[in-house]
């Protein structure tokens, strides 16, 4: 198989075509010959036009692949090494949702043939791979795992809009159902990753070792977002507090913010999901996910009261939201905690305008109701930085100034204005 791979006498296919498959299948179409999968036939489109429809890739990215962007399962019959990249979303009661990635195992048996590979990359707690993808795999194929086709799993590592910390830089966990296939799996991800692998010592070991990258992050943030609370009781800056514990060698640089995303703010989920069906009840896990939930409207009602302190009618009070993405710099409104921002405060009677220059007006009304504005208004009682989009984070004073009612407020949830803003009410987490 892999002979065959490097020689391009057979196929891989990327199955998912997002902010993590895309960027995996132009890599490997560099080196080897690809087919690029997704249900989504507008997305084939544009990707067949060099066009990233997530945004985070240039024309550039696409020249000199090797690749056929397809939705046919025709097409897809020709791959003998299956890269499965689908999101793994929760619900609305923050259970795991696995229809996605069930629904590719099942694209994939049924045009997976004896020797194939297949290999996921979606985030998934322990024991999934093996528990619910396999027997799919198997019931629409009719092969046997292991005799017939191989498993391995290599969680991605993909961050949306960091052009530092890319695939080929980062070391790639990788695993297999056997030395074999493990030793396959290893080889042709060394074709893209040059920072190398970390053979894991089983299927369930990778799956765990990527759930606690996200679900450490997130419980070192919400201590954080705790602290912040404390120390706005304090009347004491939180990253002032930082900067001088920062100063400590092993002190662990975190801070306080809105966690959103497909990843940290999902992930968690997963594991406690798995860790409560074996008997365990997560406490510390589930903790830090409740903090980090509750964020969004807690800085709506500090908001709030910080216009009331002021001396603002709250129901005739005017607020910009500056940012609506989940992060800064990318176009992904996945998971967006500015969203329980703009439903708490609505929920006050404020009116709330919301620009941002990098998310898509249509998609934030489909998902959660809201719009932006085509630009800033004036006479706004708060405006509110939410996200730290790089065309936010050099504005002067006077800009904020322009679009401000008399003594209005600064919310900086990132603090990236701390000691810049001078006339006008400031507050940061």
């Amino acid at each position: 198989m892999l002979e065959q791979i490097i020689n391009k006498h057979a196929t891989l296919a990327v199955i998912g075509l997002g902010y993590v498959g895309l960027p995996i299948a132009l890599a490997f179409a560099k080196k080897i010959k690809v087919i690029g999968f997704d249900i989504n036939s507008h997305r084939i489109s544009l990707m067949q036009q060099g066009i990233d429809p997530s945004g985070e890739l240039t024309t550039k990215d696409f020249e000199g692949c090797d690749i056929t962007f397809t939705h046919s399962l025709d097409d897809l019959r020709k791959a003998s090494f299956f890269i499965v990249a689908v999101p793994t979303p929760i619900d609305t009661h923050t259970m795991p949702d696995l229809k996605p990635l069930l629904s590719a195992s099942a694209t994939v048996g049924k045009v997976l043939k004896k020797g194939d590979y297949v290999v996921y990359e979606s985030t998934v707690y322990p024991g999934c791979t093996e528990e619910d993808c396999i027997p799919i795999l198997e019931q629409e194929s009719g092969l046997i795992f292991k005799k017939d086709f191989k498993v391995g799993y290599s969680p991605e590592r993909i961050n949306p809009g960091d052009k530092e910390h890319t695939l080929s830089k980062i070391t790639k966990v990788v695993s297999g159902c056997g030395e074999d296939s493990l030793h396959v799996i290893s080889e042709i991800y060394k074709l893209v990753v040059e920072a190398g692998v970390h053979k894991a010592s089983s299927i369930k070991v990778a799956e765990a070792a990527k759930i606690i990258e996200n679900t450490q992050r997130d419980l070192n943030i919400a201590l954080m977002n705790e602290l912040s609370m404390i120390f706005d009781r304090l009347k004491i800056n939180t990253y002032e507090v930082l900067e001088a514990a920062g100063t400590k060698w092993n002190f662990l640089r975190f801070s306080p913010g809105l966690v959103g995303g497909h990843c940290i703010g999902v992930d968690p989920y997963y594991l406690t999901y798995k860790s409560k069906e074996l008997g365990h009840d997560p406490k510390v896990i589930l903790s830090g996910r409740q903090i980090n939930d509750a964020m969004g409207a807690y800085v709506a009602k500090r908001t709030v009261q910080l216009m009331a302190k002021q001396g603002k009618d709250i129901v005739k009070a005017k607020v910009l939201i500056m940012g609506a993405t989940f992060k800064e710099n990318v176009e992904d409104i996945r998971n967006s905690k500015v969203a329980d921002v703009v439903n708490e405060l609505r929920s006050f009677g404020v009116h709330v305008d919301i620009i941002d220059p990098h998310a898509d007006s249509d998609e934030l009304k489909h998902e959660y109701g809201f719009e932006l504005v085509p630009q800033a208004g004036s006479n706004y009682d708060a405006i509110i930085l939410a996200v730290s989009h790089t065309e936010y984070i050099k504005l002067e004073e006077s800009f904020f100034e322009s679009l401000s009612a008399s003594k209005a407020v600064i919310v900086d949830i990132k603090g990236i204005y701390r000691n810049k803003i001078k006339r006008l009410e400031y507050w940061s987490l």
